[in-house]
């Protein structure tokens, strides 16, 4: 397997090579007469130094201040002036001129270095030459001096960089190990958020892969988990009418033509019943799967036209319906016509005849709050944080229903971004409030 750790680690650690390689041929290209001239402890003041003597002490000075320089230094010098001449005799070795001539062919085989450099008085404008021969030993001694510190520091360098190529690594791979890990308890449905805080608090592009992956991670395991409770309840639910359906059958089964014609009627409720009962719970599934764009929904008409359909069936009670001014939010139309429905619809089974529903809607800062009341006998208290769960009916309850429009219209509100409040009115009865942002903040990217 190959791990992007040594791969990662493996480019940096090319990279240093490739730098020190680098600098180590660049040393070498250094190694010229023009480097030597100017680095060499000894060349690079010597002209200055020797024509000063040699123009304020004279000749006899000049030549004795190059032979102490051999004497110290072993290194040979030969002064000519601008037309070729000598100017003192120097310390080059009897017919030197013939031996670099013969050797000129094979520098290789040559025991020193000649290196030549002009230089300029300042005093009387007079040019000289100035060639000199190191001995390579001498030269590569001095070379050998000149490179400790240089090679120290970049071996110092290379285990700098060797280390922040170890850190840089491991701040990129162990984010990566620990986003892999929770990955994986996402896979095996036991993920918990907290084993990503550390690097959720991080600034840089990990931190925002793990806030988004805990959103992420979040948002499936309360899927998972509202699936995992809608079957338990749909299992629990479903057994009722389809135990009196069996029953209906059997007693058909047995009875005679005419009680069998009594009984279909009843095997008709229970199937409307039952699919009255699964179209509520595709209801509420649907709310979990992936939206399409939100798009502008126009409030006053929606309310106005569900008021004018719940008012078809010529049934009290009467809605009353209030909007101030003209409202519309960002959203997906058909949830919030359900939800709004659904609020609907429960309000007036409750409601007592000559009292109407009272349906509002207006905005509250960023947000759109709308309002469901009716004169009913409300909820008990204890049981108000339970509303909205699915199939949860507070006893004694003898409405029809199965405890699903509380939970469409709540699962509607937070799809948006919102919320269902429910409570019981100061005044008597039971006031849903339905909070719905301008912009929706939740649901699937467009």
């Amino acid at each position: 397997m190959r791990s992007l750790f040594w791969r990662i680690l493996a480019s940096f650690w090319l990279a240093i090579a490739l730098v020190a390689g680098l600098s180590i041929l660049v040393g070498h290209m250094l190694n010229q007469d023009a480097w030597v001239l100017n680095r060499h402890p000894v060349l690079n003041e010597l002209p200055q130094k020797w024509t000063k003597r040699f123009e304020e002490q004279g000749p006899d000075a000049a030549q004795d201040y190059l032979e102490k320089l051999k004497h110290r230094h072993r290194i040979d010098v030969q002064v000519l002036n601008s037309n070729g001449e000598a100017v003192i005799p120097g310390t080059f070795p009897p017919r030197a001129a013939a031996f670099e001539a013969r050797q000129k062919n094979d520098p290789k085989q040559l025991p020193w270095r000649r290196l030549t450099t002009e230089y300029t008085s300042e005093t009387s404008g007079e040019t000289y030459l100035l060639i000199y021969r190191i001995p390579h030993p001498e030269l590569e001694q001095w070379h050998r001096q000149s490179l400790v510190w240089p090679l120290s520091a970049l071996f110092i360098a290379l285990v700098v960089l060797t280390l922040f190529s170890l850190m840089v690594t491991l701040s990129i791979t162990r984010p990566l190990s620990r986003l892999r890990s929770a990955v994986y308890d996402l896979g095996q449905t036991s993920y918990q958020q907290h084993s990503l805080a550390q690097l959720a608090n991080r600034r840089d592009e990990f931190g925002v892969l793990a806030n988004d992956f805990n959103r992420m991670g979040a948002r499936l395991q309360s899927l998972i988990g509202s699936q995992r409770q809608l079957l338990r309840d749909v299992s629990h639910e479903l057994r009722s009418p389809l135990a009196r359906l069996r029953i209906a059958l059997a007693l058909a089964g047995r009875a005679t033509p005419q009680e069998r014609e009594k009984l279909w009627p009843r095997l008709d409720r229970e199937c409307d019943r039952l699919e009255a009962l699964i179209s509520e719970i595709l209801a509420l599934a649907r709310l979990d799967a992936d939206l399409a764009k939100a798009e502008p929904v126009d409030l006053n008409e929606l309310l106005h036209r569900l008021r004018n359909d719940a008012l078809l069936d010529g049934l009290p009670p009467d809605i009353e319906l209030q909007v101030a001014k003209p409202l519309s939010v960002e959203g997906w139309p058909d949830m919030i016509e359900r939800a709004v429905d659904n609020l609907l619809r429960n309000a007036r089974r409750f409601s007592p005849p000559e009292r109407p529903v009272q349906l509002s809607a207006q905005r509250s800062g960023e947000q759109i709050r709308i309002s469901v009341r009716d004169h009913g006998p409300g909820a008990p208290a204890e049981h108000l944080a339970q509303l909205g769960e699915p199939f949860f009916r507070a006893p004694g309850q003898t409405a029809a229903g199965h405890g699903l429009g509380l939970a469409i219209a709540k699962r509607a509100a937070e799809r948006h971004g919102g919320s269902l409040s429910l409570s019981n009115h100061p005044d008597g009865g039971f006031v849903a409030i339905l909070e719905l942002p301008l912009v929706p903040v939740s649901g699937p990217p467009a």
